[in-house]
């Protein structure tokens, strides 16, 4: 599909701004990611959206409590700028809509432990669906939030979700804990390689 100069922007309402993305992922099935990285609009403009470090979606002061907006959001999520000084956007064919983002976007609530290919890997799922396999091209590691130490994953597009505390509590039981002086590493298998975190205690 060509698109014209001459579109109109997306408006800042959640509603015609959902209707929009469901207009432009009508051709794809499931929860498929759109093809963003392909996407170049010329336009940007700044909503009142805020992502907070708990998971949460906030709009115009309140709480998104659709989930399914929530969800259908997540899917157009495009990160810019440099590791200290992201810039977050919903992106559309023809408009970047800035967010806030106070953390990171996703936020990572469920571990299991699958079979692909006789090998064991460690799949994460995220409160908006996101499904990502612990390996080379989606490594854990630890950063530094408010003078808390937390652990993360990437999950697309250079965007990285918090591993929930519920998901770190099961990372410990089905990995290996090794202290070494003044710090603690948890080891985990996944796709027949090894990946660890350090903590500092």
């Amino acid at each position: 599909m060509q698109y014209s100069e001459h579109q109109p922007t997306v408006s800042n309402s959640l509603d015609s701004l959902s209707e929009f993305i469901k207009k432009e992922s009508s051709d794809r099935r499931g929860r498929s990611i759109p093809p963003l990285d392909k996407w170049n609009p010329e336009r940007e403009a700044d909503m009142d959206m805020v992502i907070k470090a708990n998971g949460e979606w906030w709009h115009e002061g309140s709480k998104v409590t659709r989930q399914s907006l929530v969800d259908l959001f997540s899917t157009v999520l495009w990160r810019e700028g440099t590791d200290n000084e992201p810039q977050y956007f919903l992106k559309t064919p023809v408009e970047k809509l800035r967010i806030r983002v106070e953390d990171v976007p996703f936020l990572m609530t469920e571990v299991n432990i699958i079979k692909n290919q006789g090998a064991q890997q460690i799949e994460f799922i995220s409160s908006t669906g996101d499904v990502v396999y612990l390996d080379d091209e989606h490594p854990l590691e630890m950063r530094d939030y408010q003078g808390e130490q937390r652990p993360y994953i990437e999950v697309r597009f250079g965007m990285l979700g918090l591993i929930s505390r519920n998901v770190l509590m099961h990372l410990i039981k089905l990995g290996d804990l090794t202290e070494d002086g003044d710090n603690t590493t948890l080891t985990l298998h996944s796709g027949g390689k090894a990946y660890s975190v350090t903590v500092a205690n």
